[in-house]
């Protein structure tokens, strides 16, 4: 009897290891493939329409910050902003 008992104790600890390897393995495909189809295709099309998602480029006045337009708007457009 003990060695029955032991017996499926080395197979439950075998049958987790084995498992976590597969776990370990399947979670890399996936995640490097959802990373190439998101991050890829994403840069892909920025490429192609020429998109820049960060102004690195600096200006005539060799500065980073950008300008704030901090006009007055009509009443109405603070109505409902989402």
């Amino acid at each position: 009897m003990k060695e029955v008992k032991q017996f499926f104790k080395g197979l439950r600890k075998g049958m987790q290891n084995f498992g976590h390897d597969i776990a370990l393995i399947i979670n890399t495909i996936l995640l490097t493939f959802v990373y190439l189809i998101g991050v890829g295709l994403t840069s892909l099309f920025a490429k192609l329409f020429r998109k820049h998602f960060l102004e690195t480029k600096l200006s005539k006045k060799d500065s980073y910050w950008s300008d704030l337009n901090l006009k007055k708007k009509p009443m109405e457009d603070y109505y409902r902003q989402f």
